[in-house]
């Protein structure tokens, strides 16, 4: 009888705290937030993340770069071939879906791995591209050029991350995209023009200098005419994530 009247207060007590545990988190479902570091890079964004049960959540972000200089442009291309691209400037938005799964606490706190997938648009303004045409009477002239285009990629990947809630009230959070990479496919046109008529030999030493050009991670075959050149971009995409974010819980 004593055991008996010890366990029944001691059974109501874990109920009461088991209720306590699952009552917090089902009244915060919804995280608001925006990836701080990728304002440095003129990145305008914000994601939801919505808890589905305490170890899933399902996350969907948008971001838009408004238009300037190309971030890294050299990490990938000479800086005698950045010269070729005199005051080019792209824009960008991307639209990414993030199933999460958490481990440990759960209920969007903790380590989380996401696979996702992520739409991107690229699009530039009207630029001044030039190129050197070695004539057959020994001289070089500079052929300047009018270029413009867009591209667009479809990608998959996934990324590891881990989100605090920084307040008693857990109500602030730190969402930390310790890395991200994804890996797709793009396709995209852009067409230069020129004001000159450019003869057969024009366009091959056209051609070989947009070739030669050698941008990583993009595949890109080049058609010349006699007004100028189109760059056709058709295979990978790729692209890095990393970053750190902070929210609203509600």
């Amino acid at each position: 009888m004593k055991k008996l009247l010890i366990l029944i207060p001691c059974f109501f007590f874990s109920e009461a705290d088991a209720q306590e545990v699952q009552a917090v988190p089902v009244d915060k479902m919804n995280i608001i937030k925006t990836n701080v570091t990728a304002y440095a890079f003129r990145n305008i964004n914000l994601s939801y993340e919505r808890a589905i049960n305490q170890w899933f959540s399902v996350n969907i972000g948008f971001g838009t770069m408004t238009q300037g200089k190309v971030p890294f442009i050299n990490a990938f291309l000479k800086d005698e071939d950045e010269k070729r691209f005199q005051n080019l400037k792209v824009k960008a938005t991307n639209f990414t879906i993030e199933p999460r799964f958490y481990i440990g606490k759960g209920y969007g706190k903790g380590f989380y791995f996401a696979p996702y997938y992520r739409y991107s648009d690229v699009s530039s303004n009207s630029f001044d591209f030039y190129y050197d045409y070695d004539a057959i009477d020994g001289h070089t002239y500079q052929i300047p050029l009018k270029g413009q285009g867009s591209t667009s990629g479809n990608s998959g990947g996934l990324m590891v991350g881990v989100q605090f809630f920084l307040t008693r009230s857990q109500n602030l959070v730190l969402d930390f995209w310790i890395a991200g990479a994804h890996y797709g496919s793009g396709k995209g046109d852009f067409t230069m023009t020129s004001d000159y008529v450019l003869t057969p030999e024009m366009q091959a030493q056209l051609k070989k200098e947009i070739e030669n050009l050698d941008i990583p991670f993009v595949d890109y075959t080049v058609e010349t005419n006699a007004n100028g050149a189109k760059v056709k971009v058709d295979g990978p995409w790729a692209g890095f994530r990393s970053g750190l974010s902070i929210g609203y819980r509600f």
